[in-house]
């Protein structure tokens, strides 16, 4: 059994119920039936298999934003899927999303399930890997960037915060600045302010309880920071 399986196996809580809860019922069916050690609709804090299953759903979301899912799009998917968890889970996931991706997802349901049950730090990591899937093939989709752009509003991302995440993978003008949510006008010590700001919001213990493999995506979101407040200072001469 690979990750996902096991983080299903591990304890689904509050994504056993609702608009999620009755996607992966569909999705997850020959899984349950091949692991009866499965624990389902334990409520409580957000499980590793809570935020991979919200993960999966979403992306079949962002992958029918076009209304049309290619062939090219599950490769790098699956070229993603294998640099970040391996090919076993890579393959298992694949074959649940392809299950998922046969259904009408409601993503306004799904997020405002995932937002009245997963934490902001959370639901920031959700955002961070979905911009990371979309912009993994290099080239930029203006249907799928405005489906997750819809996604952080339902799921209660501030725009801001949205802006910050997107400008890690989708640069604009002044991205580094959008990253740290100031204007290019701020001062130096608003830009330090402002930084210590972001690296304590987007630290990686606050998603510790996701476990290591989704904690990894965290600390590449916190180096995004760094990078962005180190560019300012160059860009500035700043010590």
């Amino acid at each position: 059994m690979g990750k996902f399986g096991k983080w299903i196996a591990g304890g689904l809580g509050w994504a056993f119920f609702g608009p999620i809860g009755g996607i992966l019922g569909f999705a997850v069916g020959a899984l349950l039936e091949e692991s009866p050690r499965i624990q389902t609709g334990v409520r409580g804090t957000t499980t590793t298999g809570d935020f991979a299953m919200s993960l999966l759903v979403l992306m079949a979301a962002v992958m029918r934003a076009d209304g049309a899912v290619r062939r090219s799009e599950l490769d790098y998917v699956k070229s993603y899927l294998v640099r970040s968890f391996g090919e076993d889970s890579a393959k298992e996931a694949l074959s649940m999303l392809r299950n998922i991706l046969k259904q009408d997802i409601p993503v306004q349901d799904v997020c405002r399930q995932i937002q009245n049950n997963m934490n902001y730090s959370s639901r920031l990591q959700l955002l961070h890997l979905l911009y990371g899937i979309s912009a993994a093939d290099g080239r930029i989709n203006e249907y799928e960037i405005r489906v997750i752009d819809n996604i952080a509003s339902y799921m209660g991302v501030s725009s801001k915060d949205t802006d910050s995440v997107k400008n890690m993978f989708v640069p604009q003008t002044n991205a580094s600045y959008k990253i740290l949510e100031i204007p290019p006008s701020a001062t130096n010590d608003e830009i330090k302010q402002a930084y210590r700001k972001m690296a304590m919001k987007y630290h990686p213990d606050k998603v510790s309880h996701l476990g290591e493999d989704f904690q990894k995506f965290a600390n590449e979101k916190f180096k995004k920071v760094n990078e962005a407040y180190n560019n300012i200072k160059k860009e500035r001469g700043m010590n």
